[in-house]
C-alpha cells in the first residue's frame, strides 16, 4: 500500500504542466529554497561571521572554482542548448533520437566533469593561492584549499542532476526540477548542525568537525540532489545506454551550440573569480559581505526571472519550430512585460529594506558586516531588475537556436563590469563599488540584448504599447518607493533588532504597504498585469455575494 501510495504521487508530480501552472510551481519552489537558503545562511553566519571571520571567507571562497567548472562546462548552457534540439524531436516523433542524444549527453558531461573535479583536488592550492583569494592570510588559505578539494566532487553530482532535469523540463515536468535545489540547502544545513560537532561512529570519532564539516554538508546535499533528480524520470520512459553517439545529429548539433552558451557562463562567472580575488584583499569578513549581498539579490531574480523565463521557454521553443513569429512575438512580449511589471518595485522595495532583509541572514545586530551586507546590496538592487529581465532578454535568442549573440554581448558587458571593479578597488571604494559595477554591467547588458532582438524582429516585437505601459509601470513603481520610503522611517530597524520576530513583520508591513501602493497604481494608470491581482482580490472579497 505504502508503495502504490509513493507511485501515485510521484505520477501526480510528474503530470505535464501548462505555463500558468509551470510558472507558479518553479516560484514557489524558488521561494522555498531561497527561504531554506536564508536559514542556511543566517545558521553560517550566527556561528562564524562575528566569531571567525577568516573561516567564512575560506569557506565562500572555497565554492569559487568548482561552481566556475560547473557553469562554464553545465549549467545554463545546457539547458538552453538541450531543451530545443530535444523538443524538435519530439515534436517529430522521433523519440528514439531524443534519447540517444540524452544518453550521449549524460555520458560525455560525466566523464568531462569528473575529470575536472580530479583536477581540482589535484590543483586547488595554486587556484585559491594565487587566482581565487590572494588577500587571505596563511590559516585562511589551507582551510579554503583542503575546503575546495572536498566540494570539488560538486560539478559532477550537479551535471549529472541537470542533464536530468532537463529532460523533464523540456517535456513540461517542473515538480522534481523545480524542488531539487531545496534539498541541495537541506544538505548544508544538515551539515551545519549535524556535522560541524563532528561524526562518531560506535563511539569513534572519525572527523573532528568545525567549518568543515558543511563542506560535507554541500556534498550530502549534492548527491540528495541527484537523488531527487532521479525519482522525476519516473514514468518517463527514458531509454538510457553506456554510449556516446557521436553520429547523433542532435547530439552533434547540441554540440555546436554548446561552447559559445558555456563561455558566456564562464565569461559571466568570471566577474565572480574577480569579485572574490578583489574583495579578498579587504579585510576580513569582505569576502563573505560581497557573497552575501550578491546572494540576497540574486534570490528575487530567481524567483522572478529566472522561474518566468523558464516557464515560457519551451513554449517560444516550440511556437519558432512551428513557424509561428506572431505568437512567438506575443508570447515574449507577455513574459517580459511580467518580468518587468513585478521585478521594478521588489528591486525598489529591497533598496529601502535592505537593512531588515540583512537582518534575516544575521542575528549579530548592527555590526560591520551588517552594514557592509546591507550597503552592498544597496548598489545590486539595479541588478535585480536587469537580471530578472535578461533571463527572459537571453531566452529570446536561445529559442532561435542562437548562442553566439549572448555569448558577444556579454564579453562587452562582462568586460566593463571587470574594468569598472578593477577600478573600484584602486579608488578604495571597497566592496560597495564592486557591487555598483555589477549593476552598470547588469543594465548595459539587456540593453544590447533587446536592442539587437527588436532588430532582428523589424520593429514588432516590442511594439509602441509596449513602451507605453513600461513608462506607466515606472510611475507606478516611484508611488510604491515614497510609501517604502516613508515607511522606514515609521517603522525603523533598531540595533537591538536581532530576533526573526521582530525583523520579519516590520519587513512585511513596509514591503505589503508598498505593493498594495503599486497594485492600486497599476490599476489606475491601466496596466493590463494587475487584471489578474484584482480579480483575485475580488473573488476572495464577494465570494458570496449575488
Amino acid at each position: 500500500m505504502k508503495k502504490f501510495r509513493f507511485k501515485s504521487v510521484v505520477q501526480l508530480a510528474n503530470t505535464k504542466l501548462s505555463v500558468k501552472y509551470a510558472a507558479i510551481v518553479l516560484a514557489s519552489s524558488t521561494l522555498i529554497s531561497a527561504l531554506l537558503g536564508l536559514f542556511r545562511d543566517r545558521l553560517l553566519n550566527s556561528y562564524y561571521l562575528g566569531t571567525y571571520p577568516t573561516g567564512i571567507d575560506a569557506y565562500t571562497a572555497a565554492f569559487t572554482i568548482p561552481d566556475f567548472m560547473f557553469f562554464i562546462l553545465t549549467s545554463g548552457a545546457l539547458a538552453v542548448s538541450f531543451i530545443p534540439v530535444f523538443n524538435q524531436r519530439l515534436i517529430t516523433g522521433n523519440k528514439k533520437s531524443a534519447w540517444e542524444l540524452s544518453s550521449s549527453l549524460l555520458n560525455l558531461l560525466a566523464l568531462l566533469t569528473l575529470i575536472t573535479s580530479v583536477l581540482i583536488m589535484v590543483f586547488a592550492d595554486p587556484l585559491i593561492r594565487y587566482i581565487v583569494s590572494p588577500g587571505l592570510d596563511e590559516s585562511g588559505m589551507i582551510l579554503a584549499i583542503n575546503m575546495t578539494r572536498v566540494i570539488a566532487i560538486n560539478p559532477f553530482l550537479f551535471s549529472l542532476a541537470t542533464v536530468l532535469t532537463s529532460i523533464q523540463q523540456a517535456v513540461g515536468r517542473f515538480v522534481f526540477y523545480a524542488f531539487a535545489p531545496a534539498i541541495y540547502n537541506i544538505g548544508i544545513i544538515i551539515g551545519i548542525t549535524c556535522f560541524t560537532g563532528g561524526i562518531n561512529i560506535f563511539g569513534c570519532q572519525i572527523f573532528e568537525g568545525g567549518i568543515m564539516g558543511v563542506a560535507l554538508g554541500v556534498v550530502l546535499g549534492a548527491i540528495m540532489q541527484l537523488v531527487v533528480s532521479l525519482i522525476g524520470l519516473f514514468g518517463l520512459g527514458f531509454d538510457y545506454e553506456f554510449k556516446i553517439r557521436w553520429k547523433n545529429q542532435g547530439f552533434r548539433t547540441i554540440l555546436k551550440l554548446l561552447p559559445p552558451r558555456s563561455l558566456d557562463q564562464g565569461i559571466d562567472y568570471a566577474n565572480s573569480i574577480v569579485s572574490t580575488n578583489l574583495s579578498s584583499r579587504m579585510g576580513a569578513g569582505a569576502v563573505r559581505s560581497f557573497n552575501q549581498a550578491n546572494s540576497l539579490h540574486t534570490m528575487p531574480v530567481n524567483l522572478i526571472g529566472v522561474a518566468i523565463s523558464t516557464a515560457f521557454f519551451p513554449k517560444l521553443t516550440e511556437e519558432l519550430g512551428q513557424g509561428d513569429k506572431k505568437e512567438f512575438y506575443n508570447t515574449f512580449r507577455q513574459a517580459l512585460r511580467m518580468i518587468t511589471w513585478i521585478s521594478l518595485p521588489v528591486a525598489l522595495i529591497a533598496f529601502f529594506s535592505r537593512g531588515y532583509i540583512v537582518s534575516f541572514i544575521s542575528n549579530i545586530g548592527n555590526n560591520d558586516s551588517n552594514f557592509t551586507i546591507a550597503s552592498v546590496l544597496g548598489t545590486l538592487c539595479i541588478a535585480i531588475f536587469a537580471r530578472s529581465v535578461f533571463h527572459i532578454a537571453s531566452r529570446g535568442f536561445y529559442a532561435y537556436q542562437d548562442t553566439k549573440t549572448p555569448f558577444i554581448v556579454s564579453i562587452v558587458a562582462i568586460g566593463l563590469t571587470i574594468l569598472l571593479s578593477v577600478m573600484a578597488y584602486l579608488l578604495g571604494w571597497g566592496v560597495d563599488g564592486l557591487g555598483l559595477a555589477q549593476s552598470i554591467g547588469a543594465i548595459l547588458e539587456i540593453i544590447i540584448l533587446l536592442i539587437i532582438l527588436q532588430k532582428r524582429s523589424g520593429g514588432e516585437i516590442l511594439d509602441r504599447h509596449f513602451f507605453k505601459s513600461f513608462i506607466r509601470m515606472g510611475i507606478a513603481t516611484l508611488i510604491a518607493g515614497c510609501v517604502a520610503f516613508s515607511m522606514t522611517k515609521f517603522i525603523p530597524l533598531m540595533a537591538t533588532d536581532t530576533s526573526l520576530v521582530i525583523t520579519i513583520p516590520k519587513f512585511l508591513l513596509i514591503a505589503g504597504a508598498s505593493l498594495i501602493a503599486y497594485v492600486i497604481a497599476s490599476f489606475f494608470l491601466n496596466l493590463e498585469e494587475v487584471e489578474p491581482v484584482v480579480n483575485y482580490v475580488k473573488k476572495i472579497l464577494f465570494k458570496n455575494a449575488k
